[in-house]
């Protein structure tokens, strides 16, 4: 039951675009895995990343604003950059590929924009030449942080774990205020079953952005394979405090109140994360158990 829950927590996707907001860009990662391409707690396949589009019509005028930009500075690799990130911000990823390879014509070396390409094809399913811009980034500044922590994305969802393990330590040596380095970390951890470290990760994770709830979902579940079931609970509660409507969240709790022993808060759990996800695994089989 637990595993059920790790494999969930491990195949959400709040990640793939954490390498863009070194150019300040709003785009929230899925998620944990943050790409992965495994199956969720409900059974189904998530999204890669979840990216909210702005406004239509702001968005409209802004990419207006930065074309006028590009116009008058055609040979500003920065520029295209940008509006660049302002495509990918709202869903244009074939736009924002196009800006991502010509900011490269005009700064061959630039790692962020080889960065922001992979991220953009990720979305796109193009996870080879995502692999190739990743590593070519690294190639040209490897002090890119962020590359790595896109590489080990890929990697992790593709089931290489040793090789994400490594890009992932590299991203915390290159930056250690990373939330998301860590928080993917811990999650190859939870996959490998060392449940401690794990906890250690998302820990960092949750130091350095206690706003975000997938650390604490992950957490939760780490503490579940732990036995800590009061702490779970705590850790399950703090993911419903940022998204009340996160299934995955309310079936962890379910699961804790079952091993805890509390069998009505236990189903009430159950049944709130049944009305968001009918198809939830975790929540449906803890419900018949848990039926009076």
């Amino acid at each position: 039951m637990v595993a059920g829950i790790r494999n969930g927590l491990a195949s959400q996707a709040r990640g793939a675009f954490a390498a863009l907001a070194a150019l300040g860009l709003g785009l929230a990662l899925a998620g944990c895995d943050t790409v992965g391409a495994t199956r969720g707690l409900s059974g189904s396949t998530p999204k890669i990343a979840e990216v909210a589009p702005d406004d239509p019509a702001a968005a409209s005028a802004n990419i207006a604003s930065l074309t006028e930009v590009i116009n008058r500075n055609p040979g500003s690799a920065e520029a295209y950059l940008t509006r660049g990130n302002a495509y990918a911000r709202n869903g244009r990823m074939g736009d924002a590929i196009t800006d991502f390879s010509q900011a490269l014509k005009i700064d061959p070396n630039n790692a962020a924009a080889y960065t922001n390409r992979a991220l953009a094809e990720r979305q796109l399913g193009r996870n080879d030449a995502a692999f190739g811009d990743f590593s070519r980034a690294i190639e040209v500044n490897p002090r890119h942080a962020s590359a790595y922590l896109g590489r080990a994305n890929l990697l992790r969802a593709q089931g290489n774990l040793d090789q994400a393990m490594g890009d992932l330590d590299q991203a915390i040596r290159l930056n250690p205020e990373s939330a998301q380095a860590f928080h993917a970390r811990g999650l190859i951890y939870q996959k490998r079953g060392e449940s401690q470290r794990a906890v250690t990760d998302f820990d960092n994770a949750i130091d350095r952005d206690p706003f975000a709830a997938a650390p604490y979902q992950a957490r939760g579940e780490s503490l579940l394979a732990l036995g800590k079931f009061d702490k779970a609970i705590e850790d399950f509660n703090a993911t419903l405090n940022v998204d009340n409507k996160n299934a995955n969240g309310w079936a962890g709790l379910g699961v804790a109140y079952e091993k805890q022993g509390n069998r009505v808060k236990a189903a009430e759990s159950y049944q709130r994360a049944l009305v968001l996800d009918p198809n939830n695994r975790v929540a449906r089989d803890g419900a018949s158990r848990v039926r009076v």
